[in-house]
């Protein structure tokens, strides 16, 4: 068996695409209260986002912050299946202004209760600012503008058994599963990863919970995850959900396929990826907005795009998300994000421009 990597090492969101399924959109909360707490964003949100209050802060192990997120006048939120995750958008002062991020977090709690949505956020410091901001802004009182919950990480609901193993803070959608399946009564098992004991948030939460005998803790230094023994047998039809850095789940992916799960049963998300902007440069057509743009080497399509005044549609900027997801009219797409299926990339028809690039000197895109 390789050397297991370690669990509690990166942030992240790329699912397989046969989970897609997208939030409906509600109106916008507009009376929430004033607070003369910071604000992570002053500016009214459009009807698509929504003005949320955070209700509860706990500062966690391992440079974990728990956040419970509510309606300013205490009304139920917006329901949210299993797996899924919100955009928090937040302004970050820079030298020389404000830059508006949009990060997506994980809900990690029960579906089942309406009442709030629950994130754990990592204060990583490789973020790009999102989660940094987060971890100095989020304060009880403070209020958020957040995304209705878009799901691309969802349970199969024909699984006979469903096994979740999740590396440090990619926990927490696996967290919100468990809640599902148990109020489900369906069979469960979720593996929960980290390096070290000390540094393990959400253990106090853990030890309350009803289904706390389905839960297994694995510690790199007491005991880590081995595949072989603690994976379910590949013959009854397990589907696995792993979510963690990308060298852990890369370790669990290619153990379960070695053990005989096949792809179709192995489904993943990821917190954030590294991007590769190497290559020779290219032309891009913009075919809705009649630009041109030369793009460079280690310049992204949607960074050429923006400076030339084309309007695009950003998130993750890592090739999570899909957010930034457009049609491919003309040339064939160097596909390097982690959110489509092979199929799709096989099909070049799309491609996500915050990361991809162009086998060939042009590509025409639908933009």
């Amino acid at each position: 068996m390789p050397e297991m990597p370690s669990a509690a090492s990166a942030t992240c969101c790329d699912a397989a695409a046969s989970a897609r399924a997208a939030g409906a959109f509600i109106p916008t909360m507009q009376n929430a209260p004033m607070t003369d707490q910071p604000l992570a964003s002053t500016a009214a949100p459009p009807a698509d986002l929504m003005t949320l209050v955070v209700d509860r802060r706990v500062d966690d192990r391992g440079d974990i912050m728990r956040l419970d997120l509510v309606a300013p006048d205490g009304a139920d939120l917006p329901p949210f299946e299993a797996g899924a995750h919100v955009d928090v958008h937040v302004d970050v002062h820079v030298d020389d202004g404000e830059v508006h991020l949009v990060r997506q977090y994980s809900l990690c709690g029960d579906p089942a209760d309406r009442s709030r949505y629950r994130l754990g956020i990592l204060d990583d410091p490789q973020s790009r600012g999102g989660s940094r901001a987060l971890h100095r802004l989020a304060q009880v009182g403070t209020r958020l503008t957040v995304g209705t919950p878009r799901n691309l990480f969802g349970l199969d609901a024909q699984a006979p058994e469903t096994v979740l193993v999740g590396g440090g803070i990619g926990v927490t959608p696996l967290l919100a599963m468990a809640h599902a399946l148990h109020g489900q009564g369906r069979h469960f098992t979720l593996h929960y990863c980290t390096r070290t004991r000390a540094r393990t948030a959400f253990l106090d939460e853990i030890e309350g919970l009803a289904f706390r005998d389905k839960i297994v803790l694995h510690f790199d230094d007491e005991g880590p995850l081995v595949p072989e023994r603690d994976l379910p047998s590949a013959s009854d039809g397990a589907h696995l959900y792993t979510c963690g850095p990308s060298g852990f789940m890369d370790f669990v992916i290619s153990s379960a396929l070695s053990l005989g799960y096949g792809a179709e049963r192995i489904h993943r998300e990821y917190f954030n990826a590294e991007v590769d902007e190497s290559g020779a440069g290219f032309e891009v057509e913009a075919a809705r907005s009649g630009v041109r743009v030369h793009v460079a080497e280690g310049v992204s399509i949607a960074a050429a795009l923006k400076a030339a005044g084309v309007a695009v549609n950003l998130s993750c900027e890592s090739g999570v998300c899909g957010t930034c997801l457009v049609d491919v009219l003309e040339g064939v797409p160097d596909h390097r994000d982690k959110f489509l299926t092979d199929e799709e990339r096989e099909a070049g028809d799309q491609m996500l421009i915050c990361c991809s690039r162009a086998r060939g000197a042009k590509l025409v895109l639908d933009i």
